[in-house]
């Protein structure tokens, strides 16, 4: 069947020498993967490898066969043209790391229009805005929220957080995160974009960006620690 629904760019592949596998976060149908044959030749050809920039936010008409094979486009337009992502060395930086995480963590299950609305709107206004230093720490925690894992918000007497349990408790354990680590994450917890970006130190984000990755770790089989993790870290040290 022909379906035409917004799409998110999660990821893509390069095939032999001309065509291009794109991973997308459709608002439809969930994940969907297809095939762009010759991506990187062809005066004619409408598919163009730039359309395919991680996190392009797209339209898509498309062929769904639904069998777990390759899906094709039959058309594929920018719906909403990003003016700085990839002309911001940090803003590139934090979409190239969020498009590795989505590709570890949103798997091909169905229907989740929430999530695409939420990372929709998000990332406009990642393009909108100039003070961006929290966006990545807070997109990754609320998206918790979507994926099945955002903490039991008990936070007011319990002084610790257990990373393999998500939860704020009382006691200390070998897998719970120190006193002082815990009130820089209940920080973030309460972190909107639009808040001071200055509330943390850059210090203070590589931390909270270990623990996250962490507890991203701790959540996922198999989840993939991000190669443009260093990238990150030394764009904002």
């Amino acid at each position: 069947m022909i379906v035409k629904t917004k799409a998110i760019v999660i990821s893509i592949t390069k095939y032999q020498e001309k065509s291009l596998i794109v991973k997308c976060l459709t608002k439809l149908e969930g994940v969907k993967t297809y095939f762009v044959n010759n991506a990187y030749t062809g005066k004619n050809n409408k598919y163009k490898i730039s359309l395919f920039q991680p996190l392009n936010q797209i339209e898509v008409e498309a062929y769904h066969k639904n069998k777990g094979t390759l899906e094709r486009f039959k058309e594929v337009k920018i719906i909403y043209p990003y003016q700085t992502v990839y002309l911001n060395i940090e803003k590139t930086a934090i979409a190239l790391f969020l498009s590795e995480i989505l590709q570890s963590v949103i798997k091909e299950e169905g229907k989740n229009e929430d999530l695409f609305v939420y990372i929709e709107t998000a990332l406009q206004w990642f393009d909108n805005h100039d003070e961006i230093a929290n966006f990545h720490l807070i997109l990754l925690f609320q998206i918790t929220k979507y994926l099945g894992f955002y903490p039991q918000v008990n936070t007011e007497k319990n002084t610790f957080f257990e990373m393999t349990e998500g939860i704020f408790v009382s006691s200390p354990s070998i897998t719970s995160l120190s006193a002082e680590n815990t009130l820089l994450l209940k920080k973030l917890l309460n972190l909107k974009f639009d808040d001071n970006q200055k509330v943390f130190t850059s210090i203070q984000r590589q931390l909270l960006l270990k623990i996250l990755i962490e507890y991203y770790n701790l959540n996922f089989e198999n989840f993939k620690t991000p190669k443009s993790l260093q990238v990150l870290k030394e764009v904002f040290s």
